[in-house]
């Protein structure tokens, strides 16, 4: 018994060693929000009419788990395309999707876990290529609700039957500098006149206020030069003079008949 001790002390230690070198494909996490698919290498290959939930599994080493993540992912994306006028721009957009889960196992064997690179990015791109070659720059721009709905019309139709597109977001169009440059131009251009037509409007207007006040002014003073007779001024006079006879400052009031018929006041302070 002695004698195979060492050599049952060697299997043992030979097979930990394996266990540890192996325990990565053995012992299986899936973890939420995942599903795995199961590859049999002397069993028939691709598990596809069952997948792995989530949870603790073990399988044989020589078999391979691959892991999809099953939540609604996005990724963001950019290409060049043509307009109908020929100019090329940059089209920077968002795509969120999920893998569906009934058809995980057929999606692993005939694509892989780059279905994204392989299938989403390049349908959306040869999609909005058609899309956008038959718009020109300016309904870009200003139908960007109505292109946004037109990319998801289209993309709906190139959903494949692995793959769910949720929704395809149009986050930039990047246009060449020149193009940029010139539009930039245009638009302060555009609110340069609109500041000097504002200015033109508020001058137009400030004269027409003068004008309306400097009538006023002028049909007040003829309405006053008929109204001042030589009988009111020389009344106007008399309650003046009388007014400053009565205050404590005043010093001398002298009344003449001069030619206009109206008082001579001198007068000073106090104590002068």
């Amino acid at each position: 018994m002695m004698r195979y001790l060492p050599a049952l002390i060697t299997s043992t230690i030979v097979a930990l060693l394996l266990l540890v070198y192996f325990q990565p494909l053995i012992f299986i996490t899936i973890k939420s929000g995942e599903e795995g698919v199961l590859y049999r290498r002397f069993a028939g290959g691709t598990v596809t009419d069952q997948t792995y939930k989530e949870g603790f599994h073990i399988v044989y080493p020589w078999n391979k788990m691959t892991i999809y993540n099953i939540r609604v992912q996005q990724k963001s994306f950019s290409f060049f395309v043509l307009t109908a006028e020929g100019l090329k721009i940059e089209l920077l957009l968002s795509v969120r999707y999920y893998p569906r889960r009934d058809a995980l196992g057929i999606l692993h064997q005939q694509i892989g876990p780059d279905y994204v690179e392989k299938i989403v990015f390049p349908e959306v791109e040869n999609t909005l290529r058609v899309l956008v070659g038959k718009l020109a720059l300016d309904q870009l721009y200003s139908n960007e609700e109505s292109l946004h709905q037109m990319i998801i019309k289209t993309v709906a139709e190139i959903e494949t039957n692995y793959i769910i597109i949720e929704d395809v977001i149009l986050r930039q169009i990047m246009l060449p500098k020149q193009v940029e440059t010139a539009i930039e131009t245009k638009i302060e251009q555009k609110q340069l006149a609109e500041a000097y037509k504002y200015r033109i409007d508020r001058e137009a207007q400030e004269a027409t206020r003068k004008k309306i006040e400097a009538d006023g002014i002028s049909e007040y003073n003829v309405k006053i030069h008929k109204s001042l007779t030589p009988d009111i001024l020389k009344w106007k006079g008399i309650q003046a003079t009388q007014a400053l006879a009565e205050s404590p400052n005043a010093k001398i009031v002298v009344i003449g008949n001069g030619g206009n018929q109206l008082p001579i006041i001198l007068g000073g302070p106090a104590g002068q």
